[in-house]
């Protein structure tokens, strides 16, 4: 974690510029995005976090929404810059598999990428504490590179080591930790990018 939170300090400000209106040019990702806002106000009053939250432009468009979101990142460059962004959202520094939150605190968790770091080992426990973390009922969304009809496979990120899951894969290590599927989205490279963008949305049990 250290390494990833240096590697993305080293670049916060080149990255935060790159990503800037990006949901302007992508609308099945901010599609996906709405249907989670619509979901969890759905579900009831309630907080919700974005778990890896880089610069922070997902959890304003959430906040925009309507929802009461707070945005998390290992990364302290990201935090100062989300803050100085989006002044009205809060943000703090802070590790996804370790918030000083009681149990059922959340409404909603969204990981935008944030965990295509984490070794395949690792994520089942980050799984876990993100159940521990949402209420009954609360729902999950993660973005992800998909593997494309191949399996579970590394490769080079350009910031750090970052993993591509086979979408029923990673559902079912969801489900595993206690998540029920609600939908899913498929996204095709554009211009630009190397991957299939995978998209899932998830219920605790």
């Amino acid at each position: 974690m250290t390494t990833t939170a240096n590697a993305y300090d080293a670049i916060a400000v080149q990255y935060a510029e790159l990503v800037r209106g990006v949901l302007a040019t992508f609308p099945l990702d901010r599609a996906f995005l709405d249907a989670f806002a619509d979901t969890v106000r759905a579900n009831g009053a309630g907080r919700v976090a974005e778990l890896g939250c880089g610069p922070g432009y997902v959890a304003a468009h959430l906040a925009e929404r309507g929802l009461d979101v707070f945005g998390v990142d290992l990364s302290p460059t990201m935090v100062d810059i989300a803050r100085a962004t989006y002044p009205g959202v809060r943000f703090d520094v802070g590790s996804m598999d370790a918030l000083d939150l009681p149990a059922g605190a959340l409404n909603g968790i969204v990981c935008w990428y944030s965990t295509i770091h984490a070794p395949p080992e690792v994520l089942p426990a980050y799984l876990a504490e993100f159940r521990r973390l949402l209420t009954p009922g609360g729902h999950l969304a993660l973005a992800f590179f998909e593997s494309e009809g191949g399996p579970l496979t590394s490769f080079d990120h350009k910031v750090v080591e970052a993993y591509r899951w086979p979408v029923d894969e990673l559902a079912g290590l969801a489900g595993d930790a206690g998540f029920v599927e609600v939908g899913r989205m498929l996204r095709e490279p554009v211009e630009d990018e190397r991957f299939r963008r995978g998209h899932l949305l998830l219920r605790r049990h």
